[in-house]
């Protein structure tokens, strides 16, 4: 028994050797695969039909393989018990086979887009608007993909861009950033939001900023991104603000005053029972990219993803808009 022992341990040995030196390469998994399958065949034709080769290939291989490891890995040609070094190899091949098939099958889902882990974050207009449509439509594309969705303000999608923290951003950008691909997405007017009892709503038409001189505005962060100079001098004189899009709309219909909301953004909030006027100044617009780092590789689930949110969005701006207040 000591005998024995000492041999297969030495085959052991060898083997880790050849491993650790480079050699493996000789091994083909092929080799393993075939070897593996006759063993639990328990003969060559009944494996050689499993395989989809003749009986004389996979008899070669086996040779082959034996020939590399300088021992047999049968005890008899009828392949219907293993040697002691065939046993091992045999528990050695049937996990590195294992493990190959998982990579090989991760590989080739990733290259296809059904594996993955993709970051997004947006600003909240687009969140509960455009998103939302991608995945109801292309859900199924993502079956095996981690998806990470957050919603925040245009500076901090670009500070985690630059921070290599997101893969896809969808943000407004006034001027041109440097180290980011950016693609345009759609231009998203503003209009004024007000009660039902207002008196612009009951406007026709869109409304010029002299309309607006007289009410009480309720500044937010979106519409104090407008550059004219009479909305500027609207928000300078504004003493009510609100970041929060539900308390922004609660004091709108509780008819305390108006604000001003980019179209997207009324979508996707709760404006039921609102109106929504455009704003007669045809520059009260803002242009959402969509963004990614220039030095970064982008998977392929990244693209699909940019291409499925570019085609909604591109519906979005044909189209429309479904469910705006009055």
């Amino acid at each position: 028994m000591d005998s024995a022992a000492n041999f297969i341990q030495t085959q052991i040995s060898e083997l880790r050797f050849s491993i650790s030196e480079g050699m493996l390469m000789v091994v083909k998994i092929e080799m393993l695969r075939g070897f593996a399958t006759v063993a639990r065949r328990g003969n060559l034709s009944d494996a050689a039909q499993m395989l989809g080769r003749t009986p004389s290939a996979v008899s070669m291989t086996l040779k082959q393989l034996e020939s590399h490891l300088g021992e047999p890995l049968f005890e008899t040609d009828r392949k219907s018990k293993l040697t002691a070094l065939g046993s091992f190899v045999l528990e050695q091949a049937e996990r590195e086979l294992q493990q190959f098939d998982n990579t090989v099958k991760a590989i080739e889902g990733f290259a296809k887009a059904t594996y993955g882990h993709v970051r997004i974050a947006t600003v909240p207009s687009v969140a509960g608007t455009i998103i939302p449509q991608v995945f109801s439509r292309h859900i199924n594309d993502y079956g095996n993909v981690n998806i990470e969705l957050r919603d925040m303000d245009s500076s901090s999608i670009l500070h985690e861009l630059s921070r290599d923290r997101i893969d896809i951003g969808i943000a407004t950008v006034g001027q041109k950033t440097t180290g980011l691909i950016s693609k345009h997405l759609l231009t998203d007017t503003f209009g004024v939001i007000c009660a039902p009892v207002h008196g612009l709503a009951q406007s026709a038409g869109p409304i010029p900023w002299q309309a607006l001189s007289h009410e009480r505005l309720i500044a937010n962060s979106l519409s104090a991104g407008i550059k004219a100079d009479a909305s500027v001098l609207l928000h300078d004189q504004a003493r009510l603000s609100a970041h929060n899009l539900t308390s922004l709309t609660a004091m709108v219909q509780a008819n305390i005053g108006v604000t001003i909301l980019p179209e997207m953004a009324v979508r996707a909030s709760n404006t039921e029972g609102l109106f929504f006027r455009p704003l007669e100044d045809p520059q009260a617009k803002r242009e959402i990219h969509m963004l990614r780092r220039a030095d970064s590789t982008q998977s392929t689930v990244a693209r699909l993803l940019e291409q499925h949110i570019s085609e909604i969005s591109t519906e979005i701006a044909e189209d429309s808009i479904k469910g705006t207040p009055k």
